[in-house]
């Protein structure tokens, strides 16, 4: 089935694992968050289990260098676009509220921008991924 929106993920590449893997999940969960349309239907299995939804639709995962990065965040700025972020000291911190004041506390053109999550019609998210490569 081709759905008519897409996820993208775009993560930095001279990110640790840890962290690359990190980034992936959070910026999902805030991407369901803000579109619970991406959220399928609970699951059950032959003993009638339930679990819980799970995304309904692929997430593609790109990587980018820090240039790129930036380049893609001003592409979705431009185009009005709602999308998660992940910056570099959120490492640093320990809970939401740290998180969200560590963000708070830049300008936009000094985010140290190592995670962006998007998610919104095919077509704008190919545009936006225009170039990047499958993260390694």
């Amino acid at each position: 089935m081709l759905y008519p929106t897409k996820t993208a993920l775009v993560i930095r590449n001279d990110l640790a694992t840890w962290q690359k893997v990190n980034i992936a999940a959070f910026l999902s969960g805030g991407l369901v968050h803000r579109f619970p349309e991406m959220a399928g239907e609970p699951y059950r299995d032959a003993d009638a289990t339930l679990y819980t939804p799970l995304i309904r639709e692929p997430v593609f995962v790109y990587g980018a260098e820090a240039e790129t990065m930036r380049r893609t965040y001003e592409r979705a700025r431009n185009r009005d676009l709602s999308f998660a972020i992940y910056t570099e000291p959120l490492f640093k911190t320990t809970n939401d509220i740290d998180n969200r004041a560590s963000v708070a506390a830049c300008k936009r053109e000094a985010l140290d921008l190592v995670g962006l999550g998007f998610h919104a019609e095919r077509k704008i998210i190919d545009k936006l991924v225009n170039g990047l490569k499958f993260l390694a």
